[in-house]
């Protein structure tokens, strides 16, 4: 738990889902980081990160979730990002091209499935 914001972890149909909720920026983006490390094991093929809690996310945050991609991919995991249409992030991960890098869906459901 960090003074913004909160992780939570959990496994459901064979995904490491990891829900953030509050706002991620410049003074807990590295310990959000490091928490959701901690939450998900190695052997998870695939990694689900809830944002849809998330109410802000800056340059910080953004930057968070490009380091996080990287690193699961250097473990051979999967990251798929839930934010849904109506977030209000949705519009920072659009402009920054986050797209590319990660699956974005609009549910859990859709994340796990794809």
């Amino acid at each position: 738990m960090t003074p913004l914001g909160s992780v939570v972890a959990s496994d459901i149909a064979g995904a490491r889902l990891v829900r953030l909720s509050g706002e991620i920026d410049l003074s807990n983006a590295s310990e959000v980081l490091e928490l959701i490390g901690a939450q998900v094991p190695h052997d998870a093929d695939l990694v689900v990160l809830d944002l849809s809690r998330t109410s802000y996310l800056d340059s910080t945050g953004v930057a968070m979730v490009f380091h996080l991609a990287h690193r699961l991919r250097t473990r051979r995991q999967e990251l798929h990002l839930v934010v849904p249409l109506e977030s209000p992030i949705r519009a920072v991960l659009e402009l920054t091209n986050v797209h590319r890098v990660v699956a974005v869906r609009e549910t859990v459901e859709a994340a796990i499935r794809s």
